[in-house]
C-alpha cells in the first residue's frame, strides 16, 4: 500500500502485479472474471451495405448503413459522423468534408475508416460506460475473400478495442440464421444476396461441401439502374435513387401486364445539364436488374452442378432457402424455382439472418466449431 502514495509509483506498482498475475495465471483469470462483467462479447455482420451488432443474452441492438463520413480541417482528418447520420450525408457533402463505405464487395477497402466505424458501433453498444475489459467478437466474412481480406478485418476489430476476433463464413452464419439443419448429416443449400457478394453455398455436418461467392449484389444492381436510366433517358441519378427504386419497385421478371407500377425519377440531365424529372415502368427496371440477377442464378447453377449427388438429393427434398437484402427483390424466389425447378423460399427475416447465425454461432457450444480464429 506505501507503493500507492506516489503517483509514479502507482503505474509501476500496478504494472508488475498484472504481469506476476498473468504468470502465475490464477490471479489474472480472476481479475478478468471480474471485469467480465462489464463487457459483453458481441457478434458483427460487416456488411458492404449495413453492419449489424447482436449483444449476448440481448439479440440484435445495432442497425445502421455502413457508412462514414470523413471531416479535413486544416489537413487534418476527423470523423464527423457514422451510420444513419453519415449515410443521409452521401452524395450532398462539401468539399470538406467525404462520405465513405469503408468496405465494398464484402471485404474492407479502408482498413483505417473501417477501424474508426468499427470501434464507434463497439462503443455505441455499450454506452457511455467505460470499457474496462474488451469483448470478444465474431466477424462475419465472405467465403470468398483472401487470408489477407480476413487479416485485414481481424486487424479492424482488433485496433477497434477486441480482446479476442473469430471470423465465421457468411453462408454458415446466414444458415444458422435461417435455422437451416447445419449440424445433422443432411445438405442444405442457402444463398445469400448482400450488398457486394452473393454466397451460394451447400453445408452439411458443420461444413461446407460447396461454396462460391459471386461478386454481384445490392450494389450491382444500384450501379445497373443507374447505367440504365442514364443510357436509355439521358438523365444521371444518384446512388441513393437508385437504392430507392431497387427497395420500392425491383422486380426479378417484367410484370404480367407487361408495364407494372409508373416511378417517377428526378435526376440531372446529361445533355441540357439542368435538373429534370422523368417516368419510367416496372418493367425497366425488371430490364435493367436482369444482368445482375442473371450472374445469381448462374452462381446457383455453378454451385448445383459442383454439389455431390447424396447432398444433390437432399437439396431436391429441402429446397433452397434465400437470405440477405437481395431476397426482397419481387419475383426471385419464383425466378429462381423456374430457372432451377427446385424448390425456393425466402427464409423469415432475410436481413437480419446472417447477424443472428453470428450471434448464435457464439453463444451455443453446438456450433462453436464453425468458429475460425483467423
Amino acid at each position: 500500500a506505501a507503493f500507492l502514495t506516489r503517483k509514479d509509483g502507482t503505474i509501476r506498482f500496478l504494472h508488475i502485479y498484472i504481469c506476476t498475475g498473468f504468470k502465475a495465471g490464477g490471479l489474472l483469470a480472476m481479475f478478468a472474471n471480474l471485469l467480465g462483467l462489464m463487457s459483453t462479447d458481441m457478434a458483427i455482420d460487416l456488411g458492404t451495405a449495413n453492419t449489424l451488432v447482436y449483444v449476448q443474452d440481448r439479440g440484435i441492438v445495432l442497425n445502421e448503413p455502413s457508412v462514414v463520413a470523413i471531416e479535413t480541417l486544416n489537413g487534418i482528418k476527423k470523423v464527423k459522423a457514422v451510420g444513419d447520420d453519415a449515410k443521409m450525408m452521401m452524395g450532398k457533402t462539401p468539399d470538406n468534408i467525404e462520405a465513405i463505405r469503408p468496405l465494398r464487395d464484402g471485404v474492407i477497402a479502408d482498413i483505417e475508416v473501417a477501424e474508426a466505424m468499427i470501434k464507434h458501433f463497439i462503443q455505441k453498444v455499450h454506452g457511455k460506460k467505460s470499457l474496462l475489459r474488451y469483448p470478444e467478437i465474431v466477424i462475419c466474412v465472405p467465403s470468398g475473400s483472401t487470408s489477407v481480406e480476413r487479416r485485414a478485418i481481424r486487424d479492424a476489430a482488433s485496433n477497434a478495442g477486441a480482446s479476442q476476433v473469430y471470423l465465421i463464413l457468411e453462408p454458415m452464419a446466414a444458415a444458422i440464421g435461417a435455422d437451416m439443419p447445419v449440424t445433422e448429416p443432411v445438405g442444405s443449400m442457402v444463398v445469400d444476396i448482400g450488398g457486394g457478394t452473393t454466397e451460394v453455398a451447400v453445408l452439411s455436418l458443420r461444413g461446407l461441401a460447396y461454396t462460391t461467392s459471386v461478386r454481384v449484389g445490392g450494389d450491382k444492381m444500384d450501379e445497373a439502374i443507374v447505367s440504365y436510366v442514364r443510357r436509355h433517358h439521358n438523365l444521371l441519378i444518384g446512388e441513393a435513387t437508385a437504392e430507392r427504386i431497387k427497395k420500392d419497385y425491383g422486380i426479378a421478371t417484367v410484370p404480367a401486364d407487361g408495364i407494372g407500377e409508373t416511378i417517377h425519377i428526378k435526376g440531372r440531365d446529361l445533355v441540357n445539364g439542368v435538373p429534370k424529372e422523368i417516368t419510367i415502368t416496372q418493367a425497366n427496371v425488371a430490364e435493367a436488374l436482369s444482368e445482375p440477377i442473371g450472374a445469381i442464378v448462374e452462381g446457383v447453377r455453378i454451385a448445383l452442378e459442383n454439389t455431390a449427388p447424396e447432398l444433390a438429393a437432399d437439396i431436391v427434398d429441402q429446397g433452397i432457402v434465400l437470405t440477405g437484402g437481395g431476397a426482397l427483390i419481387r419475383g426471385l424466389d419464383e425466378h429462381l424455382r423456374e430457372e432451377t425447378g427446385l424448390p425456393v423460399s425466402v427464409a423469415e427475416d432475410p436481413l437480419s439472418c446472417v447477424a443472428l447465425g453470428t450471434g448464435r454461432a457464439m453463444e451455443d457450444p453446438i456450433y462453436r466449431g464453425v468458429l475460425m480464429t483467423a
